[in-house]
Order: structure tokens, then sequence, then C-alpha cells
């Protein structure tokens, strides 16, 4: 079932690409991810309250819940739409891609049981490698704002990948929905102020067929039931294994890019591909292996 999971998670995550690019033509960037979480919490609200899913219990889940909130929908969306105004989708695929570097690094403090080892490493690596590789065309940076582009998808990539092991290590019995729809509380504001300091009023943007239709996706596939299904598999699988989507969702995004689009697969994409599926098979099929610490043997 997990494995069944993984892999959906990876599809829609990797669908969710070409239409944050279809939207961005009508909407400004961080009004597009204020509207796509405020149909989200609404949403996600109607299904708490008719599943009478309770909500966390005392300040110390609630304050998780606005950490990780800010973490992940505040900072990590915020520095991808507004980045993406400066850097090419492919350079903030490579960047976004060490989310699971950093995730090993926040493991190995708050989740003793997930050791750093040299396969999971390799693996890590690997795959960014292969990223890379399929966007080795659109890496370079020719201004001062792709340099702080490429900057602000760094700071969110950390900030996601602390949430999600924070989740891991101490989310424990709260219910999937209700951890996207508290996180997506605390997360939401922030972008709202921003948005109409910055961008102006909602209702000024141009609301197409389109951009509803993007909002609209992006919200129950993209946020709903992709978080759902993220922190189900977090209570299941080792965080590393939940984080290489990372590593999975730009290789799909290409290929749905290619059908959908009609856009020329680049030569090295095959290339890029194995890698990152040799990267997959190395953690998820991995023996356990001797792994890196500083405790002498017994």
């Amino acid at each position: 079932m997990a494995v069944l999971v993984w892999i959906l998670l990876c599809l829609i995550w990797g669908s969710t690409w070409i239409v944050i690019k279809i939207g961005l033509v009508d909407l400004a960037p961080i009004t597009f991810a204020a509207a796509r979480f405020v149909v989200a919490g609404l949403v996600l609200a109607i299904i708490i309250a008719v599943r009478k899913i309770p909500f966390p219990k005392g300040k110390a889940q609630w304050r998780l819940m606005a950490i990780t909130g800010i973490l992940q929908f505040s900072i990590n969306y915020s520095m991808v739409f507004w980045s993406e105004q400066y850097i090419s989708s492919g350079l903030a695929a490579v960047l976004q891609a060490t989310i699971p570097v950093f995730g090993l690094m926040f493991a190995w403090k708050l989740l003793p049981e997930e050791r750093i080892t040299a396969l999971k490493i390799t693996a890590i690596f690997a795959g960014i490698i292969g990223v890379t590789l399929i966007f080795i065309d659109q890496l370079a940076v020719q201004s001062f704002m792709a340099f702080a582009g490429s900057v602000g998808i760094i700071i969110g990539a950390l900030a996601a990948a602390c949430a999600s092991i924070l989740v891991k290590a101490k989310a424990s019995g709260i219910d999937p929905a209700m951890i996207v729809f508290s996180q997506i509380l605390f997360g939401l504001p922030p972008l709202i102020i921003y948005a109409s300091a910055s961008e102006g009023s909602f209702l000024d943007h141009n609301w197409s067929r389109t951009a509803i239709f993007s909002v609209l996706y992006l919200s129950i596939i993209g946020t709903i039931a992709a978080f759902w299904f993220y922190y189900w598999l977090l209570q299941r699988i080792e965080s590393t294994k939940a984080m290489i989507t990372s590593l999975v969702t730009p290789l799909i995004a290409v290929i749905i890019g290619s059908i959908v689009l009609g856009e020329k697969l680049a030569p090295q994409t095959f290339f890029g591909g194995l890698l990152i599926i040799a990267s997959i098979g190395l953690i998820i099929f991995r023996k356990k292996l001797p792994q890196l610490s500083s405790e002498s043997p017994e």
C-alpha cells in the first residue's frame, strides 16, 4: 500500500509543475499560492467537520502545527513562487532536489532510528546529479535577482525538510488531514498579507477559466490529496524514502510537459532519468549496510 501511495504522490506533485506554469500566465505568484491554500483550507474544514476529526491537543501540538505550517507553507511555497519569477523552472527543480539532503541532516538530530549511511548519501547525490543532467541547459544564473531567487529556493527546501522531520518526529497520533489543515491555518496569513501588500487585491487579477482550474487542481489534488498522502507516508516509512519524491517529480514533470505541451525532451533526459531511478532503487530496496556513526564497534 505504501509503495502505491508513494508512486501516486510522485505523479501528483509531478503534474503540479505544468499547472503552476499555466496558472502563472494570469495570476501573480504569491496571490496564486495564497488562493490555492485558501480553497484547500475551506475544503479541509468541511472534511474535518463531516468526519469529526479531532483537533491537536495541548500547547505543544498547536506550537508544532504553527512552526511547521510557517516553514512548509509560508516560507517554502512563498520562496518557490517568488523565485520562479527570476530563475528557470529547471534550476528551481535542481535546487529543490536538495530537500532530502537537508532531511538527512535534520533526521540525524531528531530521528535517532534513521541513521545517516553511506548508501543514503550516495543515492541522494546520484538523484541530484540526475535532476541536474535533465535541466543542465537551464542552470545559468545571469543576474543578482536570479542569484537571490536561487538562494530563495534553497531556503524553501531547508524549511520544507525541517517541517517534514518535525512532523515525523512529533506529530504522531494527529490525523494527516488535520496536520495539513492546521499548517495552512498558520502558514496562510503571511501569504495573504504579502500578496495584498505587493500584488494588490485578489479581485484585481485575471480570474480566467484557466486560472480558476489551476487553483482548484492545485488546491484539491496538489495540496489536500498530496499532503494527506505525504503525511500518511511519513507515519509509516523512513523520512528519507518519503522526501525522495522531490527527486522524482522533476522527471515526471518533464515527461508530462512533453505529452501535454509538446515540449521536446532533451537528449540527456534519458541518462538523468536512469540516475534518478537508480537512486530511488538504492534507497527503497537497499540492504542494511554499516551506518556512519561516531560510535566505536563493540
